[in-house]
């Protein structure tokens, strides 16, 4: 829905704007500091690049093992905090770079696996989960292990997997 201003110009209306926005694909990344996180961003802001899209980053601080020493506990997760956001804030501007866009940034705390759940159902704009996958002995990692297997269903997006071991080139033939 447009309307029209006097020099027949289309104007979009606030629902129109809205509309757009939300088919707008969204590409949502979980951060961590695993190698593969950074092949998967670079996927996902390639992709949101080349589509139109955007991406966005879910850093999840976990519950902190010293929560019953109150002082000790509320320490770590403020210092836990600062740092989530200061990687946070380095990500976007990465972002930035490769897709031409700022992300749209989540911080919450609590278990990762609920959290990204929640996130998901709460934000009807995210349109693709985006995960890289470890290359390593020890399998693909507990989220995406988690993810393809019992916990697949609770999903209400598709999932792309990217493999930690592709390189910069690799993901830029890809996208």
């Amino acid at each position: 829905m447009h309307a029209m201003n006097e020099g027949n110009s289309e104007v979009p209306t606030e629902e129109a704007a809205a509309a757009d926005a939300h088919r707008q694909r969204i590409f949502l990344v979980v951060v961590d500091d695993s190698p593969e996180m950074d092949v998967a961003l670079r996927f996902a802001c390639l992709r949101a690049r080349h589509t139109g899209g955007r991406v966005a980053l879910l850093y999840v601080l976990e519950p902190s093992e010293y929560q019953n020493w109150l002082r000790v506990g509320d320490l770590m997760r403020d210092e836990a905090r600062t740092a989530a956001e200061q990687l946070l804030q380095r990500l976007a501007r990465q972002v930035n770079e490769i897709a031409g866009s700022m992300p749209v940034l989540y911080l919450r705390e609590g278990p990762q696996r609920d959290e990204l759940f929640d996130l998901i159902e709460e934000e009807p704009s995210i349109s693709i989960l985006v995960l890289g996958a470890s290359a390593e002995k020890g399998g693909p990692g507990p989220l995406v292990q988690a993810l393809t297997g019992k916990f697949i269903g609770r999903l209400r997006i598709p999932i792309t997997i990217v493999p930690g071991s592709l390189t910069e080139d690799d993901v830029d033939s890809l996208s």
